[in-house]
Order: structure tokens, then C-alpha cells, then sequence
């Protein structure tokens, strides 16, 4: 597809269609009859009580006496409605309870909903105050007769609870998508909207980033990943901070075949604004026997222990070998690295062992991870299966 990677069109509509590896379709949100029955799931605990997909959870460090709180984030669809569903966690992720929803009429009627993202202000962008809680979103995929999507922006001042409209970052010019939006702030202080673009003509598709001083009022787009190939789909970027200043993004690029098709790639900035050449691919993240992540990469940062720049955790939707082959632990592992993303990547344990190796817009389908505060441990959202309906898990491991 071009979002929710660029594998299923209508991959975040919740279309009750079932999915090949290689095929275009949608899961269900709501249980059908004749399913087989839920999984169990040994450590991880359902994240509410219904099917959602495209999860994301932050821990609020600029919101005063609510610092510490948990928020996460998920795309489900009621009665044709697409909604933003937040929860929210006072215990450290162990438990999460309804906080608030973002709803809006571009996603309602079928219209479509995907791909959301969730990012706390760390500091003041115009006359938004640090710990303000930005929402985003791609609306409008499954628009009839034709789509005209757009990625737009809510704002919410208390926590997660009320959300309001606040801008729309994109809209695009015909049936071509816009998708996946993410949040960071760079070196100048603006906020920066990265998010994947299949508008281009010259492009299949491709990664761009547009920024703004006061949330409101966006520049025009930056191409940040495009290809010479015309075919290929860079798409999911995700961005993290350093404490070195440089920024770290990741992304997929999906090409016409072969072994790396949807691997994960890097690549660094030194103010979150300018990534080079956009037709440098980057660098495919690998481990030292040659693993690779295929699908839906996303990214975390970690303090640790004895590194001031700390570590990187990675993750991806399946894990293969150097040969090609399915690896063994796929869907139960993740990865780390302790230099900025620089060299390979170290094996460990995911919180969260998605059992279905399905390759479609819902099993371990950019699953979420949020580090402690200290580093010690991840916890980790991941959907996967429970009968025809995907639903988020949630659990908490070492790090």
C-alpha cells in the first residue's frame, strides 16, 4: 500500500478482507461469526476492549503533575466511524483505562481513518505550551468516489481527555495518498511533520517533511527519502532525538521484489530539517549474522547505563535471516544498539510474542515502545490476532 506501510491500501479501514503476503486487503476491528476462538496470550494483556490497529504510547515528561502518566493511541472503527482511540495509564503500563477519543467528520461514513501518531510538546511552539498532546492522522482513503486525502492535526490541553481541530498538514491534489505522520521538533525549535507521499507523479511514492513555528501554518514540502527508481516506496518514517543533537529516522522502502523489499533502512540529521540527499536510501539495519526487518519499522530511545548517548531499540513487522528465510524468533524480538544506529544490531526478547505470521496490516504491524525512564526496560504494543479481529497487546520486558 502506501501507508500503514505501503502494503494494504486499505489497510487501516478495518475491510473485513484477508491478506497474503504479497496481496491488498484490510482486517476487521469487530469479531465475526464462525471466527475460531481468542488466542491465549501468556504475558501480554489486551490494550481496551475491542479491535484497533497502528498503536502508539508516549510517557507525558512535560505536563507537570501528570508527568509519568502513560498515553496510547490506536485507530479503530465504530460503525463506519474511524476513531482515534486514547488510553491511559497511571501505573506504568500495567493497567490502561478510556481517556479520550478524537473523532472528526473526514472519517466518518466509511470515509476511512489511518495510521495515527501521538507526541507530547517538549517545548513551546507558538502559542502552544509544552505538554501539549498533538494527534495526526491520514483521513480520507476510502472516500467515495474517489479519495482526496488529507493528514490533519488535533490538539489536546488536558491530558488526552478533549481534542480539538487544529491544522491540516497536507491535502492531496488527486486519489493519491497521504500518509503516516510523525512528529519531532528540530534544531531551530520548529515542529517538523514528516509523513509519506505518493502525490509526486515521479514517484511512486516517497518521504517528505514540512515544519512549522506555531502548529497552524506549514511550509512546503521537503523531500527527506526518494528513490532514482520510480517504483520504489519509502515509507513510516519515525525520528528520534539523540542527546548528541543528531536525529535518527527510520523507514522502509518497498521495491518491486527480491529479498529486501520493505527492509528497514536509517538515516541521521544534524538538525532534524536538512537529511541530505534525498536519494541517499540510507543505511538497512542488520544484526551481525545479517537479520533484517522486514515491514513497519519503528524506533525508540533509551537511557543507559555507563553511554551518555544512550541506546536505540528497534523493531520490526518480520524478522529474516541473511539467506532470505523467516527467522525463528520473528514477532518476539527486538532489537538494540548503543551507537547512535551506527553497526549492527543485538537480539533480545520482545515483551509482546506476536503469535501470527501473517504478513498484513495487523500482526506486530509497527508496534509501539516506550523505554522506563531509566532504560531498564520496554514496554511494547503490538497487535496481532485474537480470531479475525486484530487487537493491541501490551506488556513490559527487559530492555
Amino acid at each position: 500500500m502506501a501507508a500503514c506501510t505501503a502494503l494494504f491500501l486499505t489497510s487501516c479501514s478495518g475491510d473485513p478482507q484477508q491478506d497474503s503476503e504479497s496481496g491488498k486487503g484490510g482486517v476487521s476491528n469487530n469479531a465475526a461469526p464462525g471466527q475460531a476462538p481468542p488466542m491465549e496470550k501468556a504475558d501480554a494483556k489486551p490494550l481496551g476492549d475491542g479491535g484497533s490497529l497502528y498503536p502508539r504510547a508516549i510517557r507525558l515528561q512535560h505536563s507537570g503533575d501528570a508527568n509519568g502518566r502513560v498515553l496510547a493511541s490506536s485507530v479503530t472503527h465504530k460503525g463506519g466511524n474511524g476513531v482515534g482511540e486514547i488510553q491511559e495509564s497511571t501505573d506504568g503500563g500495567k493497567s490502561f483505562r478510556h481517556a479520550g477519543a478524537v473523532s472528526a467528520p473526514q472519517a466518518a461514513n466509511g470515509k476511512g481513518l489511518c495510521c495515527s501518531t501521538l507526541y507530547e510538546l517538549p517545548q513551546k511552539v507558538g502559542d502552544m505550551p509544552a505538554g501539549t498532546l498533538l494527534w495526526a492522522a491520514s483521513f480520507g482513503q476510502d472516500e467515495k468516489p474517489e479519495p482526496r486525502m488529507s493528514i490533519r492535526v488535533f490538539k489536546s490541553t488536558d491530558h488526552g481527555r478533549n481534542w480539538s481541530p487544529l491544522s491540516t498538514i497536507a491535502t492531496s491534489p488527486s486519489a493519491r495518498g497521504l500518509w503516516e505522520p510523525e512528529f519531532s521538533i528540530d534544531a531551530q525549535g520548529n515542529l517538523v511533520a514528516h509523513y509519506s507521499d505518493e502525490t509526486d507523479p515521479r514517484h511512486s511514492q516517497k518521504l517528505v517533511a514540512v515544519r512549522s513555528k506555531d502548529g497552524v501554518s506549514w511550509s512546503k514540502p521537503r523531500e527527506t527519502v526518494t528513490s532514482k527508481l520510480e517504483s520504489d516506496r519509502p515509507g513510516m518514517p519515525v525520528v528520534r532525538k539523540l542527546p548528541s543533537g543528531t536525529y535518527v529516522m527510520t523507514y522502509e522502502i518497498c521495491a518491486a521484489g527480491g529479498k529486501f523489499s520493505c527492509v528497514a533502512h536509517l538515516r541521521t540529521s544534524s538538525d532534524g530539517w536538512d537529511w541530505g540527499d534525498p536519494t541517499d536510501l540510507g543505511t538497512r539495519a542488520e544484526t551481525a549474522d545479517g537479520k533484517y526487518f522486514l515491514h513497519a519499522p519503528n524506533l525508540a530511545w533509551a537511557p543507559e547505563k555507563g553511554n551518555p548517548q544512550g541506546k536505540l531499540l528497534l523493531i520490526g513487522q518480520a524478522m529474516y535471516n541473511k539467506d532470505g528465510s523467516r527467522a525463528e524468533g520473528s514477532g518476539r524480538t527486538i532489537w538494540t544498539n548503543s551507537k547512535g544506529g551506527e553497526g549492527t544490531w543485538r537480539e533480545i526478547p520482545a515483551p509482546v510474542a506476536v503469535k501470527s505470521d501473517k504478513l498484513d496490516s495487523c500482526p506486530n504491524y509497527s508496534s509501539s515502545l516506550l523505554p522506563s525512564e531509566d532504560g531498564s526496560k520496554v514496554l511494547e504494543i503490538a497487535t496481532d490476532y485474537d480470531g479475525g479481529v486484530c487487537r493491541p497487546y501490551v506488556a513490559t520486558g527487559g530492555s
